[in-house]
């Protein structure tokens, strides 16, 4: 009999750890970490007062105080001005443009929503030890304070990386993310109109390229990005109606990358095995691959149904014969220097 509650607790363990391995809790077992009350903490409370002191002598103020909900450690939430934190000295370094351009969309927002994690460092100094580019965002937008999460565990500070492993969104998720909230603004805000929205949008091509990737996940979009950002813009039509307008223009699209498909079947076919077999054909059936912008202009060199109707010629008429090793050599040394320049 032991030996068998002794098994039947082996597999209870086991299934209590496969189901913790894919982010499940196993059947009957209790939800982990601190109830509703035991999280609150009264913001006068012993167990935060240092840290409050440590804000009041750096110019800020107490917010509020909690229990982390796993760990059970104190936090404070507070105001903090912004020269009294600095990031950790180990921290990646800065990159401008980014802060220039997180702080261009927290100002669109007109919101900053993300509490810095703050830690005592060295000789009491207030040190943030993943907060580098929002920290920078707060001085470009002339922030005088700035809210942060304040923890007394110092050692969180060389922990934090372990804790950055939310995944950067793709072009995929992106598009799919931003025609998921486009559609659920036409719900609600139909009658609005799709530039209106623009800042949430982020940028038309994303909408087009959403209609696509929910009917083909696979859909190789990267390879036509470089088209609609030259020809795709926001509407100044209602959502509704824009909404279906794109309809349109994504399943056109489709239909051409079905002919794309098709001609690199072909090329595959008289022996060219080149991985940039795509971005080459597409390059050779983009109808403005050629136009260069001119500085404030924000005009498309041609309307988005023009240039599909072109780019849809082009593919019907393509000729697998014109096709080169030398050609397909200069596409590879194009691909590798747009890699360079985004790293």
């Amino acid at each position: 009999m032991a030996t068998r509650s002794h098994s039947a607790a082996a597999r209870t363990r086991s299934a209590a750890a496969r189901s913790a391995r894919r982010g499940r809790l196993a059947p009957g077992r209790l939800a982990r970490g601190l109830d509703a009350a035991e999280v609150a903490i009264a913001i006068d409370s012993p167990a935060v007062a240092p840290l409050a002191a440590l804000v009041r002598e750096a110019g800020g103020a107490a917010i509020g105080a909690y229990h982390e909900p796993l760990g059970g450690r104190t936090l404070l939430l507070a105001s903090l001005p912004l020269n009294a934190l600095q990031p950790t000295p180990f921290q990646r370094d800065l990159s401008p443009t980014h802060a220039k351009r997180l702080a261009a969309k927290i100002d669109e927002t007109a919101a900053f929503l993300d509490p810095l994690i703050v830690v005592r460092g060295e000789d009491g100094r207030l040190w943030t030890p993943n907060g580098r580019h929002r920290l920078a965002a707060g001085k470009v937008l002339g922030l005088k304070q700035i809210t942060a999460l304040i923890s007394p565990d110092e050692s969180l500070a060389y922990r934090i990386l372990a804790l950055n492993t939310e995944k950067a969104h793709n072009l995929k998720d992106r598009s799919l993310e931003v025609i998921r909230m486009a559609r659920n603004l036409a719900k609600r805000r139909g009658r609005e109109r799709e530039d209106a929205y623009a800042a949430e949008f982020e940028a038309a091509e994303l909408l087009t390229l959403g209609i696509v990737y929910e009917k083909s996940p696979r859909f190789a979009g990267g390879a036509y990005s470089a088209f609609l950002k030259k020809v795709d813009r926001f509407s100044e039509r209602t959502l509704a109606v824009s909404l279906r307008q794109r309809e349109d223009h994504a399943a056109r699209l489709t239909e051409i990358d079905a002919r794309v498909k098709g001609i690199i079947a072909t090329l595959q076919a008289r022996g060219f095995k080149s991985p940039y077999l795509r971005n080459y054909v597409v390059a050779r059936i983009n109808p403005v691959r050629f136009h260069k912008a001119k500085k404030g202009d924000t005009q498309p060199p041609m309307p988005l149904a023009q240039a599909l109707t072109r780019m849809a010629a082009s593919a019907r008429n393509f000729n697998p014969g014109s096709v080169s090793n030398s050609d397909l050599a200069w596409v590879a040394v194009g691909a590798g220097a747009g890699d360079q320049g985004s790293g």
